[in-house]
């Protein structure tokens, strides 16, 4: 008996907390898997009401009833969820297993798992993957962190399947047998310090994608980041290393204008850089990582090459949106931490209008400081942390404060002159001001197409 076929949750209560994407593919995963379910939110109201209603899945809304979490033989939860709660803390206590989404969903998946995190880059890296799999043949399916929930991927699991997983410290820090054929740990820095209580819970969290490996798996690190392979020193794994900078003596590598993956036997070309189409380095490092992968998977290098040729990156992940009078904008609203943007930043030459802040995860933004300097660069702050952004970056970087993103737009638009760059990193989440990242893009752009109708419209006249 597969362990997939072992665990069963029918005929039981099951109490699934948080209404957001991987709540209601799990409620209704599990009412089809025969348990009786309550969906618990703190909202009055949510927008798949009746959607869950008709699916059989009884609603708890305006707040977790500690009655009912105590009752359950199961609770499963959302990503977003703390598990420190104390309704959720006191039913742990009492004897009730509690268990993440991701981990419920891998109970009962039959294929292969490509699991992959990193404070950076995870999107484009799943993405790609998944897509390098599929130009090789293989049958993908995608998700996790990104597009549908792993648990919405469960009745499509199929042997032959390889589920391509961005997996996030909130999905991870749960997991109790989730084992990855391939798990890809891009790099490592402080970041969702706002639900982790230090840097150590966090990255304890992220290490635990390793934590079922054996050693067929395979583990694939960054050699350019050392906190990673900190994380990976006790995975039982075979290790593939990537870089963009070191001539390592075997991994996947750039060397003489393509990525090689270089072993005892010479290098055997993956992808040639001319057929990236990505803006910034730490891009070109989620495509060397999605090759490695790949290589894994035995996808051919001209496989690979077409995913890459065809892939023009993601939405809000520097992303090209206007020039305006000379002055280019670019959207990444996706970084959302201090690293993330130290990356975007580094991706520009001099002269860049950098639009910073939103509600505050961790790090320090005098990171930022040098890099900045160095490009002649200015900052729009924005948001809950905007004074933040200022106590570290002036008086060494002009620091303009904006009320909300289209001030934003304009000032920035304003400070900048034609050949330079207005650059969206904000390095913080966006709860403060938006409903999230892709939100606080779409508004960015939308900004942005308004600033260039006007200007279109003045030159006309």
């Amino acid at each position: 008996m597969t362990a997939a076929q072992a665990f069963s949750v029918s005929g039981k209560k099951v109490v699934v907390v948080g209404a957001a994407r991987s709540g209601v593919a799990a409620a209704e995963l599990l009412v089809r898997r025969g348990a009786s379910v309550t969906l618990s939110d703190t909202r009055e109201t949510i927008q798949e009401d009746a959607q869950l209603r008709a699916a059989g899945v009884d609603l708890e809304l305006g707040g977790h009833q500690a009655e009912t979490f105590a009752a359950a033989d199961l609770i499963v939860l959302s990503p977003g969820v703390p598990p420190a709660q104390p309704v959720i803390a006191q039913a742990r206590a009492a004897g009730v297993p509690v268990m993440g989404e991701l981990e419920l969903a891998s109970r009962w998946l039959r294929g292969r798992i490509v699991a992959i995190t990193g404070t950076k880059g995870k999107s484009t890296t799943t993405t790609l993957t998944g897509r390098m799999l599929e130009a090789g043949g293989h049958r993908v399916l995608v998700g996790g962190n990104i597009g549908h929930a792993l648990s919405a991927q469960v009745d499509d699991s199929t042997d032959d399947t390889i589920h391509v997983v961005e997996t996030s410290s909130f999905q991870l820090e749960s997991v109790e047998t989730f084992h990855p054929w391939i798990a890809v740990l891009l790099n490592f820095s402080p970041d969702h310090l706002d639900r982790h209580a230090d840097i150590s819970e966090y990255a304890a969290a992220k290490a635990r994608i390793f934590t079922n490996q054996v050693r067929e798996d395979w583990a694939v690190l960054n050699a350019d980041d050392e906190p990673s392979h900190v994380l990976a020193q006790e995975a039982h794994a075979q290790r593939l290393l990537f870089s963009t900078r070191h001539d390592l003596p075997e991994g996947v590598i750039v060397s003489g204008g393509a990525i090689v993956r270089r072993s005892g036997g010479g290098d055997q070309v993956l992808v040639p850089l001319s057929s990236v189409k990505l803006l910034g380095r730490h891009l070109l490092a989620d495509v060397v990582a999605a090759a490695a992968v790949a290589s894994i998977a035995g996808v051919t290098s001209a496989a690979m090459t077409h995913a890459v040729e065809t892939f023009t990156g993601l939405e809000h992940a520097l992303e090209p949106v206007a020039r305006i009078g000379g002055v280019s904008f670019v959207n990444d609203s996706k970084a959302t931490n201090i690293e993330s943007a130290l990356r975007a930043i580094e991706s520009f030459d001099s002269g860049l209008v950098v639009i910073l802040g939103g509600r505050f995860k961790g790090g320090d933004f005098g990171q930022l400081r040098q890099p900045l300097s160095e490009r002649q660069a200015a900052v729009v702050a924005i948001g809950e942390a905007a004074p933040l952004v200022r106590d570290a970056l002036a008086p060494t970087v002009p620091v303009m404060d904006a009320a909300d993103m289209v001030a934003a737009v304009r000032t920035a638009f304003a400070a900048a002159s034609p050949g330079t760059t207005v650059l969206l990193a904000p390095a913080c989440s966006s709860f403060d001001m938006f409903k999230d990242y892709a939100d606080r893009g779409r508004v960015f752009k939308q900004t942005v197409a308004k600033l260039e109708d006007e200007w279109n419209g003045t030159r006309e006249q």
